[in-house]
């Protein structure tokens, strides 16, 4: 078992910056890739960022390419999602999840957080 646990959630206005955390513990951090979803009301679950189980390679949607910085701290076990330049658009519940696939999407993951709120004002 993993438990996911994240953080870092809020309010903020157009142009502005939160960056969430994501605390793992359980089982060894190092051997899974991890990745944030986000979701809104009555739309799917989609993938945001994924960084590798080394950390050695990441992904970003389109949509945040440029504005928003996925990274790992081992030591931690921590997953972080670094945003800047927000848009009402990026309003949205994230999620935390891991996997030790090789395919991440919203139905292969193993194991999720919560999920915290953003909320961004325009």
């Amino acid at each position: 078992q993993v438990q996911l646990e994240e953080s870092g959630g809020g309010l903020v206005q157009a142009g502005g910056s939160l960056r969430l955390s994501c605390a793992a513990s359980g089982r060894t951090f190092s051997n899974y890739h991890m990745a944030w979803f986000r979701q809104t009301p009555g739309k799917e679950r989609i993938v945001v960022a994924i960084i590798s189980s080394t950390g050695g390679s990441t992904y970003y949607t389109e949509s945040v390419k440029g504005r928003f910085t996925i990274s790992r701290d081992a030591a931690k076990s921590t997953v972080y999602l670094q945003m800047n330049s927000l848009k009402p658009e990026d309003t949205a519940v994230y999620y935390c999840a891991a996997t030790t696939g090789g395919e991440v999407k919203a139905d292969s993951m193993d194991y999720w957080g919560k999920g915290t709120l953003v909320t961004v004002s325009s």
